[in-house]
């Protein structure tokens, strides 16, 4: 028995040990922040210099700043309101410079006393608030403030050092102004000469890094810019090596699990398959045909990601990928997203196999195997003979939803597990379907969104990438254009225009909206809804039933117009695609149920209203889905944003380029640094705190060489005791398994 307790590692405490109950609380809630360590690791956004200070003149709207500067007047009004008739109403306005420009603050009613006591003109302070538009003036409305007491204080260091010093600002919230963390860090640095170091001390040398402690005083506390580069670039070194650790013993334990070699009978299935093929594979698709069907050899589980251009033939790859295995006596599972896209990858590979799916069937052939299809609205008796088929390995391919997950659906043989559109699924289902082999199956994952290269370290360092990024034969270019809608409204009419020529040429169109319209019925919703969108100033996105409802009775009309969105029963979604797919509807106004897998070659333009709240790869996807026939395809992008705006910047960057790969770099050098990872981390704050994952490529490159070095000679991690407990942080409870939600 220990009579001596363990003592608490410091940098593990709880802060509300240390800060108090209250501070601790609203660092919980508000910023996911529980412990010391937590809190020396949310670093500054940036520093203001007391002697250069922020631009005023260059304040975003609508976001909570900081700015540093000095009182220029300060005026106290009095004035008669319903609250107040007899004109004892009071309004401080208050106003504030930089030397680039200046600022209107304004404090109301009980609140004017303590300001008007100390902003005095001439006074210095830090000022905290959200920028918002008055009158056509940036103003802030009562903002938190701190006093900068300075060089006139007897107390006070010199003038110099005082003018010179950087002051961090910190990601804050409403409820908890940037100088507050500031106060609250002080109070923990100490605590930053206990924090163990995470990095092997012959890696930190031999690349010059600082370690960890200075890091941390440093960037908390910078005396110069060069302290704030050093410590980046070993808090940088922190993250990508961390990471690509986690990523690096996930690879090394999956290398250990046993698999059974799936290869391919020399006169079997795929080779029957190939036969009737009317086109010949391209270059692409068979170097990746080979690099799977290698890793299907061994026997060890593959896992490996599929990531293509729209319409590069993917789904062939993966179905070759099923026979193989179906080949060597072992079933395939392919799990989609939604049920829409189950049911399509089912219509399109039966057609694509046509005998060879129906064996077992009269009329089906010798080598055949039966493909199923298992969704969640299937009816009880063809479910349960789906389910039968599985389990005596009379079917040895099925496509199915979620529903392929559930405990009571049983394999035969599972052998290989294809999932496509991997952002959709988390990692628990993804095992939970790899848990059904008699060993782990092998493992498939397709994406149709192209990643950059370091981004797929990032996300999916697990996985081997293969890359498809070659067109197949037959597929028409698409021409894609912004329609300035209110700029311009006679473009809009002439899209409508140029979707009634398409329709007359025999070909059919999509109109895409980024709502279904239905949503009022829930009054909680949509008045918070409404909050949102009224502080914005915007109206609410287009909708789908409206838009139809629109178009029918207007520009589209006599044209047979139908609806689809998730919302929809099953049944009336699958009879609305089946009759798209055979030409009787000649447009579909859609949600972004159509994004992935749609496939009708027939269907030659898309009219993607309010174009601007899609993000970049979803218009790409989007897109994807005409000129997959012979004739080319239309994509018009619409929106009412203004030529300058970052809004249209976007659409133009989509509109000038069909590359996948090039689109999504521009995608991720727009969209804000956390949440460059996406869905990566399930809906966790980012781990990554100062790695950019675009800029630091290097770093990324490098890093999963050491962590692969590393995890090789020490998979337990066993000498690096700072390394394990840095794991366990990145990897806690809720997070254990982010690494694949990519």
């Amino acid at each position: 028995m220990d009579l001596v307790p363990a003592l608490e590692e410091p940098l593990e405490q709880p802060l509300k040990a240390v800060l108090g109950p209250a501070t601790a609380k609203v660092m919980a809630e508000h910023l996911g922040l529980h412990s010391v360590g937590d809190l020396l690791h949310h670093y500054p956004r940036r520093y203001e210099e007391r002697g250069q200070l922020t631009h005023l003149a260059d304040l975003p709207m609508d976001e909570h700043v900081t700015v540093v500067a000095q009182v220029a007047e300060a005026r106290l009004h009095t004035f008669a309101s319903a609250k107040a008739p007899r004109g004892k109403g009071q309004r401080l306005e208050v106003t504030i410079t930089d030397g680039s420009g200046r600022l209107q603050l304004v404090f109301f009613g009980n609140g004017v006393h303590k300001p008007h006591k100390e902003l005095l003109p001439g006074t210095r302070a830090l000022f905290a608030g959200k920028v918002s538009l008055f009158n056509r003036r940036l103003q802030l409305a009562h903002p938190a403030y701190e006093l900068l007491r300075g060089a006139d204080d007897e107390s006070a260091e010199t003038v110099e050092s005082w003018a010179g010093a950087l002051i961090p600002l910190y990601p804050a919230t409403a409820k908890l102004e940037s100088w507050k963390i500031g106060k609250a860090i002080q109070t923990v640095l100490p605590s930053a000469q206990e924090a163990i170091d995470p990095l092997p001390e012959s890696l930190r040398e031999g690349r010059g890094l600082l370690p960890l402690p200075e890091a941390l005083l440093k960037i908390h506390r910078p005396h110069t810019k060069a302290d704030i580069a050093e410590a980046h670039a070993r808090l940088k070194w922190d993250e990508a090596f961390v990471l690509q650790v986690a990523l690096a013993r996930r690879r090394h334990a999956d290398a250990q699990l046993p698999a059974v070699p799936r290869k391919p009978a020399p006169d079997g299935l795929l080779s029957a398959f190939d036969d009737r093929l009317p086109f010949t594979l391209t270059d692409g698709q068979k170097k990746v045909s080979k690099e799977i069907f290698d890793d299907l050899a061994t026997d060890h589980p593959m896992h490996r990601l599929l990531q293509g251009e729209v319409g590069s033939g993917k789904t062939m790859v993966a179905l070759r990928a099923m026979l193989a295995v179906v080949d060597a006596g072992g079933q395939a599972a392919m799990l989609a997203p939604t049920e829409v896209l189950a049911q399509q990858h089912h219509r399109s590979i039966v057609e694509m196999m046509g005998e060879l799916a129906e064996g077992g069937m009269l009329g089906g052939s010798e080598q055949g195997t039966k493909v199923v299809l298992l969704t969640g609205s299937m009816g009880t008796a063809a479910r349960r003979q789906a389910m039968l088929d599985l389990v005596t390995g009379e079917a040895g391919i099925v496509i199915g939803t979620h529903a392929l997950i559930e405990d009571k659906v049983q394999f035969h043989d599972l052998g290989l597990v294809v999932v496509d559109e991997q952002h959709r699924f988390g990692v628990e289902q993804r095992d939970a379907l790899r848990g059904k082999g008699k060993q782990p199956p092998h493992l498939l994952v397709m994406t149709a969104t192209p990643i950059p290269r370091t981004v797929a370290m990032t996300v999916f360092g697990d996985l081997e990438t293969s890359v498809l990024d070659q067109l197949p034969a037959g597929r028409s270019p698409i021409a894609s254009h912004v329609v300035p809608a209110a700029d311009k409204p006679h473009f809009l009419t002439r899209a409508w225009e140029r979707v009634r020529e398409e329709v007359e040429n025999g070909h059919q169109a999509y109109v895409v909206c980024p709502r279904i319209g239905d949503e009022e019925d829930d009054p909680k919703k949509s008045a918070k809804k409404k909050s949102a969108e009224d502080e914005a100033e915007k109206r609410p996105p287009l909708a789908v039933l409206d838009v139809a409802d629109q178009l029918t009775k207007g520009p589209l009309h006599g044209l047979r117009v139908e609806v689809l969105h998730g919302r929809m029963h099953p049944d009336d979604k699958d009879a609305v695609m089946r009759r798209f797919a055979a030409g009787e509807t000649h447009v579909l106004v859609a949600t972004t149920v159509i994004e992935v897998g749609v496939n009708v070659p027939n269907a030659t333009a898309m009219v993607i209203m309010d174009a601007d709240r899609f993000g970049v790869s979803q218009l790409h996807q989007l897109r994807g889905r005409v000129g997959r026939g012979s004739a080319p395809g239309l994509c018009l992008l619409v929106s009412e944003m203004p030529e300058a705006s970052p809004a249209r910047q976007r659409l133009n960057a989509v509109a000038s380029t069909l590359d996948g790969f090039e689109l999504s770099r521009i995608d991720l050098e727009q969209r804000r640094e956390g949440d460059v990872l996406g869905q990566a981390q399930s809906g966790a704050r980012t781990s990554l705190r100062v790695l950019a994952v675009i800029e630091d490529e290097e770093i990324i490159a490098e890093a999963r060489q050491e962590a692969t070095a590393v995890v090789e000679a020490d998979p337990e991690l066993t000498h690096l005791p700072g390394l394990r407990t840095a794991l366990d942080a990145l990897v806690d409870e809720d997070r254990e398994q982010y690494l694949e939600k990519g």
